[in-house]
């Protein structure tokens, strides 16, 4: 099995590109200036934003194109294992990376929401495709905080850096939304196919042996990341992916409600739900009335 190389501190990542070591938490690197990271696989103990410039003609994952070829975001989060391909000599793209460790951003309103990016958690094919505009504010992004990494140490450090990151990420969540809309071509009939698989579960007798469909699981089936598909449902529907789960799920209950040789419980069961009472409680949180109201009602 090959070796997981941990990479936990950013002197640790500086000395790997033989870059200097400015600040222990934060750097900066320019890609043009620093060496190739050898091919190896690597579990981060850092946050990371790299700026991919792309100046070797058309790149592709899998059959689908870059629709930007201006450079490509990717974000990676503690505790991510990233394996690194040898290096094409025909293929070399530079860029711009921003490492952080988690302490940096410690008792700053970007760590208290830190959670909210969810775009750290994205596959690669799911990166951010920049304009020439939107690279342009992202290099002044990276700017302000290597300016921040030139000067010395005082009081105001942390807070500058963080607050410079959060401008950031800010700004990446804007180009996502754009993203959202430029690339709905893509994106199209993924809430028709998000219905597909959950019908199809729910008319099973799948939910009975493996329990309530989840996000992470429908997410699965139409090639998306959990958090991914779960940005795009809300952006298309309005409500979260678990939300429409729920909502398909109440849907299915309201109907078999009208099957009265089946108890309330065995519907439960059918459906997926471990214990009646999560049912209940969901079901009356749902439709303002218990099961066993909504039946005798109708």
């Amino acid at each position: 099995m090959e070796e997981i190389i941990k990479l936990q501190t950013v002197d640790q990542y500086n000395k790997l590109r033989a870059v200097p070591t400015l600040h222990p938490l934060v750097t900066v690197i320019d890609m043009s200036k620093a060496v190739a990271i050898p091919a190896r696989t690597f579990n981060f103990g850092l946050y990371a934003v790299y700026l991919k410039e792309l100046k070797c003609g058309e790149l592709k994952y899998g059959r689908g194109n870059y629709d930007y070829q201006e450079g490509t975001l990717v974000f990676t989060a503690p505790g991510q294992v990233i394996a690194v391909q040898p290096t094409v000599t025909s293929f070399e793209p530079k860029g711009w990376a921003l490492l952080f460790h988690p302490d940096i951003i410690k008792g700053t309103s970007l760590g208290r929401q830190m959670a909210d990016y969810s775009f750290f958690s994205y596959d690669v094919n799911e990166a951010l495709h920049l304009s020439e505009k939107e690279r342009e504010l992202v290099l002044d992004c990276f700017r302000k905080i290597d300016y921040e990494l030139q000067q010395s140490v005082d009081r105001h450090s942390k807070k500058l850096i963080a607050a410079n990151i959060e401008l950031l990420l800010n700004y990446c969540v804007r180009f996502y939304d754009r993203q959202f809309i430029t690339r709905d071509n893509i994106h199209k009939g993924i809430l028709e196919k998000f219905e597909t698989v959950l019908n199809s579960y729910l008319s099973s007798d799948k939910p009975l042996h493996h329990g309530l469909p989840s996000v992470a699981w429908a997410a699965e089936q139409l090639n998306l990341s959990a958090n991914y598909f779960g940005d795009l449902v809300k952006k298309e529907a309005g409500i979260s992916a678990q939300e429409y789960i729920q909502s398909k799920l109440i849907d299915i209950a309201k109907e078999r409600m009208f099957d009265i040789e089946k108890s309330v419980g065995q519907i439960a069961s059918d459906l997926g739900f471990k214990y009646p009472q999560h049912f209940t409680r969901l079901f009356k949180q749902k439709v303002g009335m218990a099961p066993s109201e909504y039946r005798n009602l109708n």
